[in-house]
């Protein structure tokens, strides 16, 4: 047998707490080694290059399934072993690269040379089982990447933007005469489209559809939906309404109580936003194995889907990458990798750097949020100030998460800007960051959008919420409405979008942004400048040259 992960202490913020009882049965899934996952990396980032002659030709399940799957010797490897130990599995992704076993506490003890345990996450009372370390067969280490979940520890998903209740006399009035006035306070469907020059017109394509993920019991309200579409898009029917889809044993309860503040925002903000386009809403429940909250049970339905999203925005996020064991973080990336190479835009909330900064500044280091620098996800930032109507241009969120991951390297096609990026600090002299940040990381965010002061109901009061839960919304709804025009011209959807963004035709269309930074952890953090930056990406939106970038 010999450790193939192992950690000194269970992380912070968990206890142990009793030895797991015996016969307790575990779920575990055993990621078996993918055949040829750097060459489906090559494969996705041709389809998504504009300057690619096979630019937008996405790939089939079945394409991306010979990529993913494990050679015949792993396969035969994995499976005699586990017959050995009398254990049944069941493969849970469509190339068999994952497998599912249920087995007591005392078998998995000797099956893996582990002493699992129960430990309890105090602020939450949450009760897990898990182990400090894990052993394989030596001749099996070349075939397994990790058994999950072991030695993960992984906090509870938290990521809930603030509601602040307002008064109905001080909402923004959006038909009013005084309209670049209530954007200065308070941001509304009416604003963002004229900020962004988004359209209004309905989308005419049903096939193109925009999913939004619900984590953690957060439910999306109909009658909060209503009451915002009847105050602020009074263009459309207020009655318009989201599809369900849930996994896990996921609900949407439609008491004004269940309400979740992190469903109804983005749900209002994509139905308010992408005009006309089906949004679905999918709704991960608390029954899940797959140690992440649903994270990966998620993608692997949607991989499954021949029906799923054109684009899929979540607003919640993993605080640290470190929360994550690096052998999970970079399966779970490669799963959006998949799901990107079948034609879908993902996108993720960069994070709410003040979540974090308590933890940051023990450790002395930047701590990216996870997926926040997986490379294959379009990471969002936030920008705020409306002072565009003056003539001055957007500003980033000064509580915008943005950095350089310490899991993944440098991508393709950021290694320009990223050197920019870097010349950029260095020219500036010592500063409070030099030193706390990993300069051969991947930068995020990638993009931004507006932030700060949304609008929205909330089981039946009128208030504003803030947060990069309100930017990725926002962005894929402009996503979406690209894709709507795409499908009705005849054309691919826009699928895994960096490879575009970071060309020169993506960031010509994008609004540059060189004001704002992201302070934290007793620095003024990383400062926007001219191209790319980590406080703002590549810049905000623009609809009418996103348009033409994109062949429309």
């Amino acid at each position: 047998m010999a450790v193939h992960e192992s950690r000194a202490a269970p992380a912070e913020g968990f206890t142990h707490s009793a030895t797991a009882r015996a016969e307790q049965e575990l779920t575990l899934r055993i990621a078996l080694k993918q055949n040829n996952i750097a060459g489906l990396q090559t494969e996705v980032y041709k389809v998504s290059d504009p300057a690619s002659e096979v630019y937008g030709r996405h790939l089939t399940l079945e394409e991306v399934a010979e990529f993913v799957k494990p050679t015949d010797e792993t396969h035969a490897a994995v499976f005699s072993w586990l017959s050995e130990n009398h254990i049944n599995a069941k493969s849970v992704t469509p190339a068999g690269d994952m497998l599912e076993i249920k087995i007591p506490v005392s078998q998995a003890n000797d099956l893996l040379s582990a002493k699992f345990s129960v430990f309890t996450h105090v602020r939450t009372g949450k009760a897990i089982i898990r182990t400090l370390q894990y052993s394989l067969p030596t001749p099996l280490t070349q075939h397994v990447e990790f058994v999950h979940p072991t030695t993960i520890f992984a906090p509870p998903l938290d990521l809930m933007p603030k509601f602040v209740a307002a008064s109905p006399a001080k909402r923004a009035s959006p038909g009013s005469d005084n309209l670049p006035d209530s954007c200065t306070s308070t941001m509304t469907p009416a604003c963002l489209q004229l900020l962004y020059g988004i359209p209004t017109a309905p989308a005419t394509q049903k096939s193109n559809t925009l999913g939004v993920a619900g984590f953690i019991d957060q439910w999306a309200n109909q009658a909060d939906l209503t009451a915002f579409l009847a105050s602020h898009r009074t263009d459309i029917n207020p009655s318009t309404t989201f599809a369900l889809e849930t996994l896990d044993g996921g609900i949407n309860p439609q008491n004004t109580s269940q309400a979740g503040v992190e469903a109804v925002m983005p749900l209002k903000y994509t139905i308010g936003i992408a005009t006309g386009v089906p949004v679905i809403f999918i709704s991960a429940g608390d029954d899940n194995t797959d140690g992440l909250d649903g994270f990966l049970d998620m993608i692997i339905l949607l991989i499954n889907d021949p029906n799923r999203p054109s684009v899929l925005t979540t607003s919640y996020s993993f605080q640290a990458e470190t929360d994550l064991p690096l052998s999970v973080a970079i399966n779970l990336c490669n799963t959006y990798l998949q799901l990107g190479a079948l034609g879908t835009s993902v996108l993720f909330a960069s994070g709410d750097a003040f979540r974090t900064e308590r933890r940051l500044a023990r450790s002395g280091i930047f701590v990216a949020p996870f997926p926040a620098g997986c490379p294959f996800i379009t990471s969002v930032g936030s920008t705020g100030g409306i002072n565009q109507f003056a003539g001055i241009s957007e500003i980033g969120s000064m509580f915008s998460s943005g950095g350089f991951s310490n899991y993944f390297p440098i991508p393709d096609y950021q290694t320009a800007d990223h050197a920019a990026y870097l010349a950029f600090i260095d020219s500036l002299g010592t500063i409070p960051i030099d030193g706390r940040f990993n300069r051969s990381g991947r930068g995020f965010p990638d993009v931004s959008a507006q932030g700060e002061n949304f609008e929205i109901v909330f089981q039946n009061q009128f208030g504003t919420v803030a947060g990069t839960s309100c930017s990725s919304p926002t962005f894929a709804s402009i996503v979406a409405l690209l894709n709507d025009e795409l499908v009705a011209a005849g054309k691919p959807t826009l699928g895994f979008l960096n490879p575009f963004l970071y060309s020169s035709v993506g960031r010509g269309a994008l609004n540059d942004l060189i004001f704002g930074t992201n302070p934290g952890c007793g620095t003024s953090g990383f400062p926007a400048t001219t191209g790319w930056d980590p406080s703002t990406g590549l810049g905000t939106p623009n609809y009418t040259m996103l348009r033409t970038a994109v062949g429309l």
